[in-house]
C-alpha cells in the first residue's frame, strides 16, 4: 500500500509500518476500552464500588489513547481504522466472558487483558524504534507505563 506523499521525515516503508502497528493499537485500545467498561457496568459483590470506581477510572485513561493513537495514523499518512466494528473485527484481546460472578473474576479477566496489550504496546516501541519513528515510540511508552500502571492496580486486588 502506498501513502499519500508527505513532507513527514519518515520513509513511505516506515509510514506504512507504523499505520499498521498503529491501527492494531487502535483497535486494542477500543475494544480494552469497551471490555474495561463492561466490567465496570456489570461487577457485583463484596467489592463491588471499589471496583466499580477503579474500572471507571482505568477505563479513562485508556479512552484517553484513542484519539491519540488515531491522529499518530493520520499523521504518518494513513487512514485510521477506529469504528467499534473494524476494532472488534482486528483486536487481538481475547473476548471479555459473559456471566462472570465476582469481582475477583472481573479483575482476573481484566489483569490479563491490560498485560498483554502492555506487552503489545513494548512491542511497539521496539518496532517504532526500529523504524525510526521516535514519536510513535514515544506514544507506545506513555501506553506501556499506563498499561503496567493499570495492572499494578488489578494485581493488587488480586492478593
Amino acid at each position: 500500500m502506498k501513502l499519500p506523499s508527505s513532507r513527514i521525515d519518515l520513509s513511505n516503508e516506515a509510514r506504512q509500518a507504523m499505520a499498521t502497528l498503529l491501527n492494531q493499537a487502535l483497535a486494542d485500545t477500543t475494544d480494552l476500552y469497551s471490555q474495561t467498561k463492561q466490567a465496570h457496568w456489570n461487577v457485583k459483590g463484596m467489592e463491588f464500588f471499589q471496583l466499580h470506581e477503579l474500572y471507571d477510572k482505568l477505563a479513562d485513561v485508556v479512552f484517553g489513547y484513542i484519539d491519540v493513537i488515531a491522529e499518530r495514523v493520520t499523521a504518518v499518512g494513513a487512514v485510521a481504522q477506529g469504528t467499534m466494528r473494524m476494532a472488534a473485527e482486528n483486536s487481538q484481546l481475547p473476548e471479555f466472558p459473559a456471566g462472570l460472578g465476582d469481582g475477583k473474576e472481573f479483575t482476573t479477566q481484566l489483569a490479563e487483558r491490560y498485560a498483554q496489550y502492555a506487552a503489545s504496546a513494548r512491542a511497539g516501541i521496539d518496532a517504532a524504534t526500529e523504524a525510526g519513528d521516535m514519536d510513535t515510540a514515544d506514544l507506545f511508552t506513555d501506553i506501556s507505563r499506563d498499561a503496567d500502571k493499570a495492572l499494578w492496580f488489578l494485581e493488587a486486588h488480586l492478593r
